[in-house]
């Protein structure tokens, strides 16, 4: 079943469980402006605690995935609006990063085309980033005298190697998917024909997973980054406690038994048959 809602900047379509939020500005290649950061804040609201939602796909109209900020409407309007340009600013940073970060089903950026500036953000706070081959990155900032806006520096450092985010974001240089992947910006780089189809399949295959053991997993792994030894080992405990008491479908007792009893589980050598408890 396939179901869609269109706003003025973005559209929302529902489709077997995975949700496609989609950028709709194709003729300023989805630069964001000010509405579409407002209609992206309450969607993503409303999208976590969507039962038919999944998996989540962000990606953007036409020939690409995002181009930034919208300069005119963001900076220059802005200007003349300081209480709006704060609004937008807080609105901008919280999509972007908190409630994407933060967003209790996996999601994966589809990036399809363009991506510069302040989109890196998006790609950052997604768990996965699958690009075409022809999309084309850049952190143009320093070409006009500035930094990368918003937290942009600091999502680079977070997802790139050190040397690769000053690079990049002190030359201005562009690079394409298969660069993206060269240097672990994405997960994954595909001929554009193909990407719509290979994010599908990935996403189907997440899921296969528990839905309760995927999002305490992606919310450990974040977490413990910036944890030394003892405070990751005692939030681990805490978090594996809290999924074993919060996973209704028992995913655990599951893969034991077909680990240890029906043998027909074996790392390595099949995938895991996830099994939903009936109601």
């Amino acid at each position: 079943m396939s179901t869609q809602t269109t706003r003025e900047t973005i559209d929302v379509k529902k489709e077997d469980g995975i949700t496609w939020l989609i950028m709709n500005r194709p003729e300023k290649r989805n630069a964001m402006s000010p509405q579409l950061h407002r209609e992206m804040e309450a969607v993503l609201e409303e999208l976590a605690l969507d039962p038919d939602t999944r998996v989540l796909i962000l990606t953007g109209a036409g020939e690409a995935f995002c181009a930034g900020q919208d300069l005119d409407l963001f900076f220059r309007a802005g200007a003349k609006d300081p209480a709006g340009l704060y609004r937008a600013r807080r609105a901008a940073n919280q999509w972007r990063w908190q409630r994407l970060s933060t967003f209790p089903k996996p999601t994966i950026a589809m990036i399809n085309g363009y991506c510069f500036g302040g989109a890196f953000t998006q790609v950052c706070a997604c768990d996965f980033a699958i690009a075409a081959d022809e999309a084309v990155f850049g952190l143009s900032e320093v070409n006009w005298g500035m930094l990368p806006g918003g937290i942009v520096a600091w999502n680079i450092t977070q997802v790139l190697n050190y040397r690769d985010a000053l690079f990049y974001a002190m030359t201005g240089d562009t690079f394409n998917g298969k660069e993206a992947r060269e240097i672990r910006f994405v997960n994954k780089s595909v001929p554009l024909a193909r990407l719509r189809d290979e994010t599908v399949t990935f996403a189907r295959r997440l899921m296969e997973k528990s839905p309760a053991a995927l999002r305490y997993t992606k919310e450990a792994v974040r977490a413990v980054r910036f944890m030394n030894e003892p405070q990751a080992q005692d939030y681990l405990a805490a978090k594996i406690d809290a999924l074993r008491l919060n996973d209704g479908e028992k995913s655990r007792e599951q893969g034991m038994k077909q680990f240890l009893d029906d043998k027909t589980y074996r790392p390595g050598m099949g995938e895991f048959k996830r099994k939903k408890l009936s109601s």
